[in-house]
């Protein structure tokens, strides 16, 4: 039976009392970057500290890819193709339709990029994406090295290649999200590894007029426990968040409506399936799925 915390009434309104948590796989290292693939039901996502790159569908999970230069999150663009954060080689590429791999950015005025650990596609096109050294930092999820520059988020024009710095004031940007009218960025801090005391919360920064800078941020939102990582929109702007204990669901106001207890930390999660209404989640070394009350904004 899944287990629910329920904060605010309206929480009851999102998650169905008959949906059981599934078990999609298992016996995994550490699970992040969930993609969907709505044209061939099917899921992509990282098994980082394995190198590899892992594919679920109705009939099974099987390999998609070996030696992933340690890939972490994934989106797709809008004709389709994979998006890819990698720590081994501190890159953002681009799967062809053809199979081929285009690398987008590898570096920012010279020096080499840290370990690019979550993308999102904007409807323009552009790619936005987090830079902290968490795939430096140790051996486990990439390989160390050290940083030649801050933990940056990044803007890039696919077809130019003009990388520009859209936030550059964060410890450990990790997960990020666009509101469902692309308003608003939510990103999650989750600091520095190994401090005794990290800065870590959800910041909503408003974009500016131009659509390719954002207005000075804000804290929206406090993850306990655990920190927030990974995490997404649904069609109400509602964001459904990684935590210590499972997924927190949050309201457009930073309120908390509740929780899905899963019993392990989350990483990441997204929404896919039928009417993007299915919540995978990768919970340390499982991939589960849940069927949720509400749609997940998912691009394209």
């Amino acid at each position: 039976m899944t287990l629910y915390t329920v904060a605010e009434p309206e929480f009851l309104r999102l998650v169905l009392p008959n949906a059981e948590m599934e078990v999609l796989g298992e016996g995994f290292r550490w699970l992040e970057g969930p993609v969907w693939f709505a044209d061939t039901k099917t899921l992509l996502f990282s098994d980082i500290p394995n190198n590899r790159v892992m594919r679920w569908c109705e009939g099974g999970i099987s390999v998609f890819s070996v030696r992933s230069d340690f890939a972490n999150g994934h989106a797709r663009d809008l004709q389709g193709r994979l998006i890819s954060c990698l720590h081994g080689t501190g890159s953002i590429t681009r799967r062809e339709l053809n199979g081929s791999t285009t690398v987008l950015a590898e570096s920012y005025e010279g020096k080499r990029l840290n370990s690019p650990n979550d993308v999102v596609v904007k409807s323009d096109g552009s790619i936005w994406f987090t830079d902290p050294p968490y795939g430096i930092n140790t051996d486990y999820e990439g390989g160390k090295r050290v940083a030649e520059l801050p933990a940056n988020v990044y803007r890039l024009e696919p077809v130019s290649g003009k990388l520009d710095v859209v936030v550059g004031d964060l410890s450990g940007p990790n997960g990020l999200c666009f509101s469902p009218d692309e308003r608003l960025i939510y990103i999650s801090e989750s600091g520095l590894q190994f401090e005794p005391y990290p800065v870590q919360h959800i910041k909503a920064f408003e974009l500016k007029g131009d659509d390719k800078s954002v207005q000075s941020g804000k804290v929206f939102h406090k993850v306990e426990p655990g920190f927030s990582d990974g995490l997404k929109a649904d069609e109400s702007g509602n964001i459904w968040s990684s935590a210590g204990d499972g997924v927190h669901c949050i309201s457009p106001q930073g309120k908390l409506l509740g929780k899905i207890l899963v019993g392990a930390t989350v990483s990441n999660l997204t929404f896919g399936g039928r009417n993007h209404s299915r919540l995978f989640i990768c919970a340390g070394t499982k991939l589960l799925a849940i069927y949720t009350n509400t749609r997940g904004v998912v691009w394209p």
